[in-house]
């Protein structure tokens, strides 16, 4: 009997903080729904000018690399598979719908060291700069080990990009950042 209530008492204590860490969870995709998230992918798609694995970090604010948010296909950290076409960026994170970003929203590619609970080495993040569906500016960081395949990405990325006669004034000034 000495050893059933302290058990009680860490079950119960146990339950409220998974019961509080799933109530700021829902709180923050219910922030986060005028954001909207990604576009509908169009019906046809040209063949992939890149197409690598990555690890999915998060999609936070523009410019805010500690501010998440939960946009749906893009809410969890995980596997993906990042392909760029002419039409724009198809992110297909392990386990969630697949996003597409249209070409005539991306802002930007860049790269970084820090994304939320993620500090790697310098420059060792790809930020993908893009406006979602509500009209939020938003990155999204991708951890790409193999060092070709992340100049692919930027290079790809960087093509599709539309350009501006003036420079992006949000671009190399963002902290931890810098465009390749």
């Amino acid at each position: 009997m000495d050893k059933v209530l302290p058990t009680i008492g860490i079950l119960a204590v146990l339950a409220i903080v998974i019961g509080l860490a799933v109530l700021g969870w829902r709180r923050r995709v219910r922030r986060d729904s005028p954001a909207g998230g990604g576009y509908s992918t169009p019906g046809t798609l040209s063949a992939p000018v890149a197409e690598v694995e990555a690890l999915y970090v998060a999609t936070t604010r523009g410019g805010e690399h500690l501010e998440r948010l939960a946009l749906p296909g893009l809410s969890f950290r995980g596997n993906a598979t990042v392909a760029v076409r002419p039409e724009g960026v198809s992110i297909a994170v392990t386990g969630e719908p697949a996003v597409f970003v249209p070409a005539s929203v991306l802002t930007g590619v860049g790269v970084a060291s820090v994304a939320i609970d993620r500090a790697v080495e310098r420059d060792g993040l790809v930020r993908l700069g893009w406006t979602t569906s509500g009209g939020t500016a938003a990155d999204s960081y991708f951890r790409v080990v193999d060092p070709a395949g992340r100049a692919q990405l930027i290079a790809a990325v960087e093509a599709t990009v539309p350009r501006a006669d003036a420079p992006d004034a949000a671009g190399p000034s963002r902290p931890n950042d810098k465009e390749v």
